[in-house]
């Protein structure tokens, strides 16, 4: 494997230029890992996220805050001339992050970015990308977030539409959060930022990044959670800016996470927990998740 080592971040607004130039692509899975070392979390930064998102200030970051760390590095990957595909039309359909113990402020490390498992799926082809963020506790935190290239695929049958679940909050998604969270993120792809740039790839409107939406939905376990876990999501349908969403959850697997036991290893045991997210006027889904001990065996994809 080739190893890319990286002194800083890199730039996205020539990332993306780039992505928009014409793209040929290789065969396979570039076997390449980008790498940056001496990662340092900055106090403000941490804060804009946390508000955008919904989460409340602490020491200890959001599960999902690290993936602001290696979308970066994820981009250079994505934008290589030997990727199979281009970034733009690749569709992000699932995202598992595990954290072994919590991610802190005063945390330096390691992050790893790479892709693997090329794979045939029922619309195209699924490929992952793996991050992982390192400090001298070993690999604290860990994303394997699965992309989709639509086309070449057999199709599937048509699913059964289900019923939505009986909501425990609505939310009211505003017409902004794609500009908000694109700014703390530096996820400006234009499907998200405006109508206009978003009717140009086929959306009636502006769309939330999935990756918002997982903070959202994360932000309503705070305080609920133990120190170590796996939240594997699922994206289905769009989230249409603005919106009105319907947040439901339920616990799952026998017993009751808040009462977990905690073990000095960090681990739990009891049950976990299964969410999803809807439109709260339509019986559309948008995302279906579930939280679980981190050594638990992963959804397929």
């Amino acid at each position: 494997m080739t190893i890319k080592e990286l002194r800083e971040a890199p730039k996205l607004a020539p990332l993306y230029a780039k992505a928009l130039l014409p793209h040929s692509g290789g065969g396979g899975l570039p076997d390449t890992e980008y790498v940056r070392a001496g990662v340092e979390f900055d106090p403000a930064h941490v804060a804009a996220y946390n508000q955008v998102c919904g989460f409340r200030l602490g020491d200890e970051l959001p599960v999902t805050y690290p993936h602001m760390l290696a979308f970066p590095l994820q981009m250079a990957l994505m934008t290589q001339p030997d990727f199979p595909f281009p970034l733009l039309g690749m569709v992000h359909v699932a995202n598992r992050i595990t954290q072994r113990r919590p991610v802190r402020l005063t945390d330096t490390g390691t992050v790893r970015v790479r892709a693997e498992n090329l794979r045939p799926h029922e619309k195209g082809r699924q490929f992952d990308v793996i991050s992982e963020y390192t400090t001298a506790d070993g690999p604290i935190w860990t994303e394997v977030s699965t992309y989709l290239r639509r086309g070449g695929g057999e199709g599937g049958g048509k699913r059964e539409q289900l019923a939505a679940p009986a909501p425990k909050a609505i939310w009211r998604v505003p017409a902004d959060i794609g500009r908000r969270y694109a700014e703390v993120s530096g996820d400006r792809n234009p499907i998200h930022l405006h109508p206009l740039t978003a009717k140009l790839f086929g959306f009636p409107s502006a769309i939330a990044h999935g990756m918002w939406t997982k903070a959202r939905v994360l932000a309503a376990f705070e305080g609920r959670l133990p120190d170590a876990y796996t939240v594997d999501v699922r994206f289905k349908l769009p989230v249409l800016l603005p919106a009105k969403v319907a947040f439901t959850s339920w616990q799952t697997g026998g017993g009751c996470y808040r009462g977990a036991k905690r073990l000095d290893e960090g681990r739990w045991s009891g049950g976990g927990w299964a969410f999803e997210l809807w439109a709260a006027k339509k019986p559309k889904p948008h995302l279906e998740g579930t939280i679980t001990p981190p050594d638990a065996t992963p959804n397929p994809r």
